[in-house]
């Protein structure tokens, strides 16, 4: 299955899919990374491992041409799936559009609770931790048109017990994300999991 992933920050959740598939466990080809920070690791990553990494930022463009530019790397670059893997951008409606249920994100809390707009980074694990959760988690899920409200896929709770604060809670998501996302685009690949 060929991927493009989309990645704002340090990349973690791009090298564990590249890991996944270095070892044989995910049977897919990235075909490119793109970011919408010039400084994100993930585009490091990326150039490390000669994958194709792309900077296109909205601050750029206007919205139309920023899209179109977005639609052109898209149809160069022919991803069957595009992988959202700490993106913090909302991805345009057109895009969507032209790319529905062949997009999906992973988000590090069980939606539908802790997701939507500024629900990202450290946020969502102030807002759990403050609300004295016993479990967080992780969702995949479907992208659209709004944040976090796509069909979700898969979800794995994780439990919070021992931890005493919202960076311990974030420690622990994030390991729980590094082994479900490339399981999870393992089982589409597979198509054990269905999009449509």
């Amino acid at each position: 299955m060929r991927i493009g992933v989309f990645a704002s920050g340090r990349g973690s959740n791009l090298h564990a899919i590249i890991n996944s598939i270095n070892k044989g466990e995910l049977d897919c080809r990235i075909e490119f990374v793109l970011s919408n920070n010039s400084r994100s690791g993930a585009l490091e990553i990326a150039r490390s491992h000669q994958i194709p990494a792309i900077h296109l930022s909205e601050k750029n463009f206007s919205s139309e041409t920023f899209e179109d530019s977005l639609l052109q790397v898209l149809k160069m670059y022919k991803p069957e799936l595009i992988v959202l893997a700490g993106y913090m951008k909302l991805i345009p409606k057109i895009v969507v559009d032209k790319y529905a249920k062949k997009i999906v994100n992973i988000h590090p809390a069980l939606l539908p609770k802790y997701g939507g707009k500024n629900m990202y980074g450290l946020n969502i694990h102030k807002e759990v931790f403050e609300s004295k959760e016993i479990y967080s988690g992780v969702t995949v899920h479907i992208v659209n048109s709004e944040y976090d409200k796509g069909r979700i896929l898969y979800q794995e709770k994780v439990d919070l017990a021992n931890c005493k604060s919202p960076e311990e809670i974030a420690e622990k998501v994030l390991k729980v994300e590094h082994l479900v996302y490339p399981k999870v685009l393992q089982m589409i690949s597979e198509k054990k999991i269905k999009l449509n």
